[in-house]
């Protein structure tokens, strides 16, 4: 149970399904969207009367459900906010008034009402919208996200930013009870609260434990906290009851508690905010009525709203999980042919834990991304999930590690970024014995630069002590994990996302030379060596069949392999080096630093991720916009020998 559960209620008393048309598969055609069709703006949808809102949502609901179907990407948290965009839109001056939507999975049906509709079946593919609200593809889309937390910081640097420039804009943050686990987001609050900012947080809760005040009484208190009257008269006996410290000190008191009697608001008031809910999320009427309300108001408002994930399509809502993303032009969820990367750590740490009991997994909330689901039940006192808190997972491992504990810290190459202070001060700078399994590093496709591991070898190359391993296929991910396992030390083992070569993997827990890299082909004419980091093995070997070149798998990003690099320096007149990972301080500038310390020249060709964001796409074409397919390759080698 999360931080704002509480005891659940049936679920028919919340969720009124016989006012909702229930899917059970994806449409295979267009549904008929009449009102729908007419909205190509906020500004059309305002001009809807009240009794054309709830036929509204229900074309919306209809044609996400078809749309996503098609492209796939993120299923079921649009769908449980279709009522609160309607009612967000229709009650607020949008895009004048800033709406921020915490990270964006649940941003697709305020694409969809903001001139995106038709372009919708083609999100997250090069021709379509990006996955996330991005400031560049829509005046509506007020601040780019991807990852979580970020919306109270947000709208309250908005909302600062409209105080200071004398503007009455208004400032809204749509932030899930799964974000409002990280630290930042109360970081956001305090300061709002200290601020007294003009603006509104929606706490979006669709954890399915909803409180016991769902319902007639807490809706009546609700109407009665956000309206004027009850504004008014609050303000106006606070002035003439704060001269008397002890008779106000009582009414507040009073007030505190008898929100406490019906809604969990008494932290957010403690912080500054007044309370408001919870709500029925699906209650279009009652949304309507308390934003406009809200809207009327000053100062920091929190509204507790209580939706349902995955909300008209009877898979999604029985499997929010499960169904929390759908492939393209299926109708169920995306399902890998070979085992991942994910499965092969899932497998590995449980292999390790089951022989070694000093071994705890920590996760920042992605249990299963990150394949955790099985360790999680056969050790659950060993499985570790921090929220949303990728510091405090860092800084937890180091604390462990102090205590002869060995800690596995599974986390995305692009979340671990938020935890680089910890990574440096807490756990290298003290040498403590920590491995960080990094998943989805390098280009991740369709979700976008947001989501990109781009970074990771060249910061983490930089700090002292670490041990950087990229392993070229499931087999070398596996031996790699128990490699980093053994170091006595920090290490990182960063892994692609998705399926590799199919490699048979050996169950055996084989331990590598630390350092070490192997040739994997050699040449016969000693022209070109290309030095593979990692995933890019692959495409390496393809075009050294065609060009005759040497291939290295290079293994290890630090400690680098200077003999094996010296010795192909010395042997080959090009050397080329490929690698997933942004081309400024990664891999290609370690073997060139390694050449300048051994005093040895060579020419040398550095493939990598350019200096600038790749766009959402297929995997595919990323690594061709990128510069790191066979065919990039290819092209690199012929620039100094056009005749091969």
């Amino acid at each position: 149970m999360h931080p704002f559960s509480f005891p659940a209620l049936p679920v028919h008393f919340f969720y009124r399904k016989q006012f909702l048309q229930m899917f059970t598969e994806i449409p295979k055609h267009r549904p008929e969207t009449p009102l729908l069709d007419q909205i190509e703006s906020p500004a059309d949808l305002r001009e809807l009367s009240p009794a054309q809102l709830q036929p509204l949502c229900r074309e919306l609901r209809e044609y996400l459900i078809y749309s996503v179907g098609q492209s796939g990407g993120h299923f079921g948290a649009g769908l449980g906010v279709v009522e609160l965009t309607v009612a967000l839109h229709h009650v607020f001056d949008t895009p004048d008034d800033r709406i921020v939507w915490d990270v964006g999975h649940q941003a697709y049906p305020h694409k969809i009402l903001t001139g995106r509709r038709e372009q919708l079946p083609k999100i997250r593919s090069a021709e379509g919208p990006a996955a996330f609200p991005l400031r560049t593809e829509s005046e509506y889309d007020t601040f780019g996200v991807g990852h979580s937390s970020t919306s109270i910081s947000a709208a309250l640097g908005m909302a600062l930013g409209f105080r200071q420039r004398g503007l009455p804009n208004k400032s809204v943050a749509v932030i899930g009870d799964g974000a409002m686990s990280a630290g930042m987001a109360f970081e956001a609050l305090n300061h709002a609260g200290h601020e007294k900012a003009d603006m509104l947080v929606i706490l979006n809760d669709n954890d399915m434990s909803i409180s016991n005040n769902v319902g007639a009484l807490n809706k009546y208190f609700t109407r009665i906290w956000s309206s004027q009257t009850y504004s008014a008269m609050r303000e106006g006996s606070k002035r003439v009851l704060e001269n008397i410290p002890a008779a106000w000190e009582f009414a507040k008191r009073t007030e505190e508690h008898m929100k406490g009697m019906v809604a969990p608001g008494t932290l957010f008031e403690e912080l500054g905010f007044n309370y408001y809910g919870p709500v029925d999320g699906h209650d279009l009427n009652e949304l309507v009525a308390t934003l406009a309300s809200l809207k009327k108001l000053k100062g920091p408002r929190f509204l507790h709203i209580v939706t349902q994930k995955g909300k008209g399509f009877t898979p999604a809502e029985e499997e929010p999980i499960r169904y929390h993303a759908l492939k393209a032009q299926k109708g169920g969820p995306a399902k890998a042919s070979k085992p991942s990367y994910s499965n092969v750590f899932g497998r590995w740490l449980c292999d390790v834990a089951a022989q070694d009991e000093r071994l705890v997994g920590i996760t920042p909330a992605m249990r299963e991304g990150s394949d955790l689901i099985r360790f999680s039940q056969e050790f659950p006192d060993r499985y570790f999930d921090v929220a949303i808190a990728e510091q405090h997972a860092v800084t937890l491992a180091a604390g462990m590690a102090c205590e002869q504990v060995k800690p596995v810290v599974a986390i995305y190459s692009t979340f671990l970024q938020r935890a680089y202070d910890q990574l440096i001060h807490d756990v290298a700078l003290q040498d403590l014995d920590v491995l960080f399994a990094i998943d989805r590093a390098g280009l991740v496709g369709e979700d976008g630069p947001t989501h990109h591991g781009a970074y990771d070898l060249s910061y983490l190359r930089c700090i002292p002590k670490m041990v950087i391993m990229t392993p070229s296929d499931e087999n070398e991910c596996r031996q790699m994990l128990n490699t980093g396992y053994l170091h006595e030390g920090p290490a990182a083992v960063r892994y692609p996302r998705g399926s590799g070569t199919g490699a048979a993997i050996d169950p055996s827990l084989e331990v590598l030379p630390l350092g070490k890299g192997v040739i994997r082909r050699a040449s016969q004419s000693k022209k070109v060596a290309i030095l593979a980091f990692g995933a890019p093995l692959a495409a390496a070997l393809k075009a050294a069949d065609v060009v005759d070149a040497t291939v290295a798998d290079m293994r290890f990003v630090k400690p680098m392999d200077d003999a094996l690099v010296a010795e192909l320096a010395e042997t080959h007149d090009l050397l080329v080096t490929v690698e997933e990972n942004a081309r400024m301080g990664g891999a290609g500038s370690a073997v060139l630093e390694s050449l300048a310390q051994q005093g040895l020249k060579s020419v040398v060709e550095v493939l990598g991720i350019p200096d600038t964001y790749i766009e959402h796409d297929s995997p595919t074409q990323q690594h061709v916009v990128a510069g790191i397919d066979e065919s990039s390759i290819l092209a690199a080698i012929r620039r100094h020998f056009p005749q091969d």
